[in-house]
């Protein structure tokens, strides 16, 4: 579309759009000529922008106002017309130094550096990465009741997590503590992931020295935590940021229903899939994405990526459409390949 219009169009737009992003504010003929600082009159440029409403890349909010651009006036223009800006040394080196890793887990760093990515960009920061497994150094399972029992996990680095796991009806103590005895000696020192596939080898080949009441116990432990190995650390900061710019109560309610969604963790693992083909910065604008087409915003992510190049996890942040893309994606860039660093 951008490839059919003239040059006059071209500037004309692209001057619309900067003004808006800049002020949030309808843009007028008038407020347009002396900004574009060329000589046109007010009706040659009432024209043009009548010509890029018909497009479909600009609308007026109402009768008397002047034009802002559509969510497709937006998208052409970060695809065609926007020029990034470059970080300061000083955020550069304000990002370095909330992320520094030492003494931090993984979650810790993607914590902070959410919140220094929200502070800069004065957006709601947002990271989503898998569940870390962690090196395991002890398991105990501990009975609740019939049919059900606390399975204990203490990782080598003194965390520790529970689940509560589905046994066999008629379960002793002893079959209990000989499957709390059996995963640890084969656990102890290696993630989960890494050591399920050998107890199940050896139980399905009747290779484990396991009662048969124990072994169940071992399997529904085993078949728990598969299940959470789908399960994402998702993590965001400076959520109050959204409702700066909102004034309408029907924006404020849709704002309060991202919040929710994004609580639930409602189709989190499709940010992941966001980033998936993803060599940079991607940007959604509004409905381009489903989990924030309801509430108005932008969201500008990138990967990051382990020393093999998978990719791991994203960061980014959710924005109003109104937000200074040219600043905000290198930040988001930024922050991502210093998370990729720290976590080779």
């Amino acid at each position: 579309m951008i490839q059919e219009l003239n040059e006059r169009s071209r500037q004309i737009f692209r001057t619309i759009v900067e003004a808006y992003l800049e002020t949030g504010e309808p843009v007028g003929s008038r407020t347009l000529a002396q900004r574009l600082g060329i000589a046109l009159s007010p009706a040659s440029i009432r024209n043009v922008m009548q010509d890029l409403e018909h497009a479909g890349l600009l609308y007026s909010p109402h009768a008397s106002a002047g034009r802002m651009p559509t969510q497709a006036g937006l998208r052409i223009f970060v695809d065609s017309f926007l020029e990034l800006g470059n970080l300061t040394e000083d955020e550069r080196r304000s990002i370095e130094a909330h992320g520094a890793a030492a003494g931090k887990s993984v979650e810790d760093l993607l914590t902070e550096a959410t919140k220094q990515l929200s502070g800069l960009s004065q957006c709601a920061g947002l990271v989503v990465a898998p569940k870390t497994d962690k090196a395991l150094s002890h398991v105990e399972f501990v009975y609740l009741g019939p049919g059900r029992a606390l399975a204990v996990l203490v990782s080598e680095d003194g965390s520790v997590e529970n689940r509560i796991v589905e046994v066999p009806a008629g379960l002793t103590p002893s079959a209990l503590q000989e499957a709390s005895n059996y995963m640890s000696a084969r656990l102890g020192g290696r993630t989960m992931a890494e050591g399920r596939s050998r107890i199940l080898s050896e139980i399905d080949e009747r290779r484990a020295e396991l009662d048969l009441l124990a072994a169940k116990v071992v399997e529904a432990g085993l078949a728990t935590w598969a299940g959470d190995e789908e399960r994402n650390t998702l993590i965001v900061s400076g959520r109050a940021r959204l409702l700066d710019d909102l004034t309408a109560l029907a924006d404020l309610e849709r704002v309060r229903q991202l919040f929710d969604d994004l609580e639930s963790k409602r189709d989190v693992l499709q940010l992941m899939e966001l980033a998936q083909d993803a060599d940079g910065v991607r940007i959604f604008i509004g409905s381009e994405n489903k989990l924030f087409s309801l509430s108005g915003s932008s969201l500008i992510v990138a990967p990051f990526r382990r020393k093999d190049e998978r990719i791991v996890g994203m960061i980014g942040v959710i924005a109003p459409t109104r937000v200074n893309y040219g600043r905000v994606i290198p930040m988001v860039d930024y922050t991502a390949r210093m998370i990729g660093r720290l976590m080779t």
